[in-house]
């Protein structure tokens, strides 16, 4: 197979990057491959180039239904048919989607793991000509992994309905044990692991524990090491709260996280990618599928539970290369905060139980009833009605996922999606009002395979290209809905919860080992090896690839390597007159008073330098300011 022509026709890259050849090679020749490729190695290279060779469908398994979903629209893009099946789509959609792929009208059919064991997925596989299954983040699979998601073990049905076809397992971060387990957990029929190294020989891992608050030490380090980053935290609220204090001081900021509706999340990360803001502020949310190799700099305001985590997340910085910076900022109380994540994501079994029945009695759904029922389940209003605390019943309702009671998405907007219901030559039948046939002819040029099933649109963008306000362009779309012309799906932002059994009795609730006291023990080894990851004295590169098995040599570049995390301080340069810029700025606000950080401007000296001098002010307590207050004063009018 000539795979680079493929790569080149689809994808515009002229050739392989790493191992991807080595793993496409390998599932082409029909052999069950796991591939381990770090965070931006291009793991969806290696299958859909593979797939685009052969005859037949692809069947990607993937968790993340917000990639699925991108996934299917850059191959849309590309003119590569695609979908993908996921919570919130009606039964009829999905028996669609199903048979489009045994018609061969798809060459990719991306599916969640709990979609697997339905009677309907499973009798609408067997006419499928498949040509290979993707698993993606395969370290799911397997009990030691650090997000098992019991849902995964039903791909061994699935290869037993296609024993002669290959499987492709992949995943960025795994130890020596996940490795032997996801091949067994797939059966796969000898072992057969392709590796890619690891290290990063151009990122510098650095610890920072300091008692200084921490968004001065974020806006010293971003004053200090240029470019794009990213700064991860767990709060949601702290991602909008610390990018507005980073904006009120000259560094352009946003935030995301994944309450954020799909426009705001792609506004946000489309500014910080085309780098209309410097910085972007997050939580885990933010990462999967972002395609920016320029990060110069990853800033953990909280320490992550899990080495996996930390290193996925803090390897997005200098995928081009260059060198790059990880800082992980550890406070005083970092390790106790650390402990009580046990506690928060483990609360005790009665409690999960509870949460259970309350559950069903907001969702009125009685002792035996709700097998494969899907409601709308909004954890807020849930919270305030039955006096739960957010996050521990957010976990409580991740376990009852896991052990296979239900299957709960967090909000969700689904697209805006339609398909044509009547005929094409029945159209000209209809008398139409002059703007619905505008948009209804637009939809026929614009959208292929739009009688066939439902594809995604975008009201704002067909009404930028036809002169129409968004929400006039729905109103169109629902008068041609109720004409029995097209079937409207418009969009929507809500939760959904999918009974996968019947309701049972609290006291019937069981957690299995390996869904509670199994993962809470290894949870309490992650969190061990994070925090001797934060106290150990050896070289932190090193620390992180033994976790992985993986022997190296010391970084020579980290904290403990002796390299220096401040490495480009301003603060004692001067300025053109000769006298130091932190005294210029003193006399400064001693003239002007309350000042706007970013308004401070002294003749030559450049605005990175003047902000630097401010963050060492600060700290030594000469001048001060509110937590999240724009204006710096003077603590003492002193001379420096």
């Amino acid at each position: 197979m000539d795979y680079r022509a493929i790569l080149k026709e689809y994808f515009g890259y002229e050739d392989f990057r790493g191992i991807q050849l080595d793993i496409i090679e390998s599932i082409g020749a029909g052999r069950d491959t796991l591939g381990l490729m770090p965070t931006g190695g291009g793991k969806s290279i290696t299958f859909q180039v593979p797939a685009l060779a052969h005859e037949g469908l692809c069947l990607v398994i993937s968790p993340l239904i917000a990639l699925m979903k991108d996934q299917v629209r850059q191959l849309r893009r590309r003119g590569i048919k695609a979908t993908a099946i996921y919570t919130g789509l009606t039964r009829e959609e999905v028996i669609i989607a199903l048979e489009n792929c045994i018609f061969g009208n798809y060459k990719f059919l991306y599916v969640s793991p709990e979609r697997l064991s339905s009677d309907l997925f499973k009798t609408k596989l067997r006419r499928m000509r498949v040509s290979m299954i993707t698993v993606d983040e395969a370290h799911c699979i397997s009990q030691w992994g650090y997000d098992f998601r019991p849902a995964y073990l039903h791909i061994a049905e699935i290869r037993k309905l296609l024993p002669d076809i290959p499987v492709l397992a992949l995943t960025a971060t795994a130890t020596p044990d996940v490795v032997k387990d996801i091949q067994r957990q797939l059966s796969f029929r000898a072992e057969n692991v392709k590796k890619m190294s690891f290290a990063r020989a151009n990122l510098i891992y650095n610890v920072s524990r300091s008692d200084v608050p921490r968004e001065q030490q974020i806006m010293q380090l971003l004053h200090e090491h240029e470019g794009s980053a990213i700064v991860y935290t767990r709060n949601r609220a702290a991602t909008r709260e610390l990018s507005t204090w980073l904006t009120s001081y000259g560094i352009s900021s946003t935030f995301y996280h994944a309450g954020l509706t799909n426009k705001e999340k792609n506004e946000h990360q489309e500014g910080w990618q085309n780098g209309s803001y410097r910085v972007i502020v997050a939580t885990n949310a933010f990462g999967m599928g972002i395609d920016k190799a320029d990060v110069r700099m990853v800033i953990h305001a909280d320490v992550p539970d899990s080495p996996e985590a930390y290193f996925q997340e803090a390897g997005r910085a200098g995928r081009d290369g260059k060198p790059s910076i990880a800082v992980l900022l550890a406070g005083p109380r970092a390790e106790s905060t650390l402990r009580r994540h046990i506690e928060s994501a483990y609360p005790p079994i009665e409690y999960v139980a509870q949460v259970y029945e309350d559950m069903c009695c907001q969702l009125q759904m009685a002792v035996g009833d709700g097998f494969h029922v899907t409601r709308e389940f909004d954890l807020q209003t849930f919270c305030i009605n039955f006096h739960h605390y957010p996050t521990r019943a957010y976990n409580a309702l991740q376990l009852l996922s896991r052990a296979g009671y239900i299957e709960w998405t967090d909000a969700e907007e689904n697209q805006s999606r339609l398909m044509m219901v009547c005929e094409r030559d029945a159209l000209y039948r209809y008398s139409l009002p002059p703007a619905a046939e505008r948009v209804l002819w637009h939809l026929l040029r614009r959208y292929t395979g739009i009688f066939a099933d439902f594809v995604y649109i975008s009201e704002a963008a067909i009404g930028s290209e036809l002169g129409y306000d968004e929400n006039f362009v729905s109103e169109q779309l629902i008068s041609l809905s109720r004409m029995h012309i097209l079937r409207f799906v418009p969009r929507r932002f809500i939760p959904y919860i999918t009974f996968l059994c019947r309701r049972v009795e609290r006291e019937e609730i069981v957690l299995p080992p390996h869904v509670y006291a199994e993962r809470k023990r290894q949870l309490e080894m992650r969190i061990q090896t994070m925090a001797g990851y934060l106290n150990t004295h050896e070289c932190r590169s090193r620390y992180l690839l033994n976790y992985f098995g993986e022997e190296s040599a010391a970084c020579g570049l980290c904290d403990n390597c002796g390299g220096d995390i401040h490495s480009s301080s301003d603060g004692g340069e001067t300025g053109e007159c000769g006298m130091d810029i932190g005294q210029q700025i003193v006399d400064f606000l001693q003239k002007n008073g309350p000042t706007l950080p970013h308004d401070i401007h002294l003749d030559g000296v450049s605005d990175r330098k003047v902000m630097s001098a401010v963050q060492e002010l600060l700290e030594r307590e000469i001048i001060e300011c509110q937590k999240f207050s724009p204006t710096l004063t003077l603590k003492l009018p002193v001379r420096m």
